[in-house]
Parts: C-alpha cells; structure tokens; sequence
C-alpha cells in the first residue's frame, strides 16, 4: 500500500467510525445486478419500440429500417467477412491512435503539471490546436500523410492527446497540499513523493481524461476513415450511403455505440483495480 492509499484509508476508517457513533448508518445500497438489469431497461424500451414502430409502417425502410432488418444485414455481413474485416482494421487504428496520442497526452500532462515554466512554453499552444475542428484539420494532414494509414492514426492521435493532457495537468495540480506537506515531514524524496503520493493522487482525473479519450478517438476515426479509406467501419458506412443501404448504416452506428459502451467498461474496471484504496471507489469494487 502506498502513502496516499495508507492515509485516505485512515482518513475514511475514522469518518466511517465517527458517522457510527453518531448513530447513522450507511444507506441501502441495490446489488449489482438488479443496476446491471436497470440499466439496459432504456435500451430495450427503445429498441422494442423501434420494431414496432417500423413493422407497424410508421417508419420507412429507406429512412429507419427496422432492428429485425439490421440484424439480418448483420448477420449476412459476418457471413461474408467483410464486417469482421472492417471492423478489425478499425480497432487497429483506434488502438494506436490512442496508444501514441495517450503517451503525448500523458507526458505533456505531467510535463506542464510539475512545471509552471512548461506550462508557460506549452500550454497556449496546446490549447489553440485543441480548439482547431477536426475537419478543419483534415485537408492539412492530407497533405501531410496523404489518404493513407499514417493519416488516420495521426487524426486519432491528435483527439486522444487532448483529453489525456488536460486532465493529467489538472489532476496533478489538485493534489492535495496536505498529503504533499506529509510527505516532506516523512522525509520522501523527491521520486517517492511523486510515484506515492502526487501520481495516485492524480489517477482519478487521468482515468477520467481516459474516458473521454476513448469517445473522441472513435469520433476523430469516423472522420479520418471518410476519406479515402478503403475498410474500415467509416469506408463501411460511406459505401453503404452510395447505395442508400440505411441497413448498413444504421449497423454501422450501433456498431459504434456498443464499442462506446465496452470501452467505458473497460475504463470502469481500470478504475475499480487501480482505485481501490479511494473511498468513493472503495464500494464499488467490493
């Protein structure tokens, strides 16, 4: 256990026993499952919805076919390979996009976290490329890597660092000043302080800069792979538009949102394992 898990552990141990001898206790809590259940009772609503609405003719096949209809394309496309195909070759580029992307984030993050004089020679500028739309981008990068693989992965690079840097900036400098004050009474050294008390203290806005990481590199993919791509999910979706296959475009976007949901998943989870001396993450990963 480190520092910080050792002193928010206390921390929380003694709040915990202040509140039970106050006479309160913690409220109900339902168990995972019934919020598992109670979670997708939205999306089922919708999607029951939406077949009804289409088979009873209140939606046109050419402008929202219904989900029986896309999941018959699914099932044709898997059969063929070409959605396996595409959609491993998009996986790929969101993959390392974020691998690069979230790696330039990080450093600079921590770079201009650690530093004002950093902050002074960075920031500005990282600030007005993030502002910079990424269709405004697009033809400059063309350019730049032409319509190839280095073009996509750049694009998605480009979406990923910003979320990652501002957020690693923003939870190294929201470190508590406390903790920093302890760990000079302990005697760390520089190092130690920031491996044990200055990094974990951060790690909770770093995995939120994750999360948005991984919704705009999907965003910055679907950009990059309309134009000029020749697979890929976003190919998938433009060719299907050439032949007004709503089918496939719809499957396309689905396709999208249940990656959304695994990659929020996925970040949840990190934050349960990585989290778990945290006291507002300490019941979830019980």
């Amino acid at each position: 256990m480190t520092s910080i898990e050792k002193i928010v552990t206390d921390f929380a141990d003694a709040d915990a026993g202040n509140v039970r001898a106050a006479g309160f206790s913690r409220p109900r809590t339902v168990s995972k499952n019934w919020l598992l259940i109670i979670s997708w009772i939205a999306p089922l609503v919708l999607l029951v919805g939406w077949e009804w609405l289409a088979q009873a003719g209140w939606l046109s096949p050419q402008v929202l076919p219904a989900p029986s209809k896309v999941a018959r394309t699914t099932f044709k496309l898997l059969l063929s390979g070409s959605l396996v195909n595409d959609l491993g070759v998009s996986l790929l580029r969101a993959a390392a996009g974020f691998a690069i992307g979230g790696a330039v984030g990080f450093a600079l993050g921590t770079l201009v976290g650690f530093s004002t004089i950093a902050q002074a020679l960075i920031d500005r500028s990282v600030q007005m490329i993030r502002a910079i739309p990424f269709l405004a981008m697009v033809p400059l990068v063309i350019v730049w890597f032409g319509v190839g693989e280095a073009e996509k992965i750049f694009l998605v690079s480009l979406g990923v660092a910003f979320p990652i840097y501002i957020n690693t900036t923003l939870g190294i400098r929201q470190v508590d000043p406390k903790l920093l004050e302890l760990g000079r009474v302990q005697g760390l050294s520089t190092w130690s302080t920031i491996r044990r008390i200055i990094l974990p203290g951060a790690l909770p806005s770093i995995l939120t800069g994750v999360r948005y990481a991984l919704a705009t590199a999907w965003l910055a993919l679907v950009v990059a792979e309309t134009i000029g791509a020749q697979s890929g999910l976003g190919f998938l979706a433009m060719d299907a538009r050439e032949f007004l296959r709503t089918d496939v475009i719809v499957l396309t976007i689905l396709i999208y949102a249940l990656i959304g949901v695994a990659a929020d998943a996925i970040t949840r989870w990190l934050e349960r394992r990585l989290l778990r001396w945290h006291p507002n993450y300490a019941e979830a990963s019980a």
